[in-house]
């Protein structure tokens, strides 16, 4: 039982415990705080009600897909047509659990599934950066990661449906950018971890993306294109990746 308690404490810690993974957590969470009460705020003025924006935090959980949500509802798009295109934009999270899944294989299948589910472009990107820094992770602190993240976007997203009723017009405040300007902050956030010759891989990489977007932008409608450009986009990434 010594040993048993002694392992224990030595985890706590450790920069691989659960609590470790919480406070990794904490620089990020001002940006869940901001685009979950803008995700809230943005589907109750697309009519969406509150308990819906707190059941698509909870079981969806992804922004990107949650504001494209709230502006097929507000287009009167078909069922299918939301299921479909929430499905395409979050594809992107097979390849982040794939590309972690190799450093969880001493775990077993269900805790491998429950990091997976729980993992999100803010959490893949701290642990990108233990990664890059030839840092060891474990289950627990990624549990600790990913937990910390997902009870604070739930909150957010209800925070921000119950402040949405008394805002009619989110874009007055600017709202509607809320998740670009998150993304552009987590690109500058990994650029001094990049490597001059990547970051140039990179840069030539966004050039195709826009590129191609505005060229698929004259024979299918804008969303559509954003989509399509990005899955070219990234296959190519991956593809011409050293």
């Amino acid at each position: 039982m010594a040993n048993v308690h002694e392992s224990i404490e030595a985890e706590e810690k450790s920069d691989k415990s659960f609590r470790q993974g919480v406070k990794d957590c904490i620089p990020t969470l001002l940006g869940y705080i901001s685009i979950g009460v803008a995700a809230g705020v943005v589907g109750v003025a697309a009519g969406i009600s509150a308990l819906e924006v707190v059941l698509l935090a909870v079981l969806v959980y992804a922004g990107s897909a949650q504001f494209i949500f709230a502006a097929l509802v507000l287009d009167g798009s078909p069922a299918a047509a939301i299921i479909l295109t929430t499905f395409i934009v979050n594809l992107r999270h097979f390849l982040m659990s794939a590309t972690l899944a190799p450093h969880f294989t001493q775990f077993s299948v269900w805790r491998n599934i429950g990091i997976g589910i729980l993992l999100t472009d803010e959490t893949f990107g701290v642990a990108s950066g233990k990664l890059q820094q030839k840092q060891q992770m474990s289950a627990s602190w990624m549990n600790g990661l990913n937990i910390t993240a997902y009870l604070c976007w739930i909150a957010s997203c209800a925070a921000g449906a119950i402040f949405g009723n008394w805002l009619s017009d989110p874009e007055v405040f600017g709202l509607d950018f809320a998740l670009p300007a998150m993304f552009i902050a987590l690109l500058v956030l990994q650029l001094d971890a990049i490597e001059s010759a990547k970051i140039k891989h990179y840069l030539r990489l966004i050039v195709c993306v826009v590129l191609l977007m505005i060229g698929f932008s004259f024979v299918v409608s804008s969303h559509i294109a954003v989509l399509l450009a990005t899955i070219i986009g990234a296959t190519i990434g991956v593809v011409t990746e050293k």
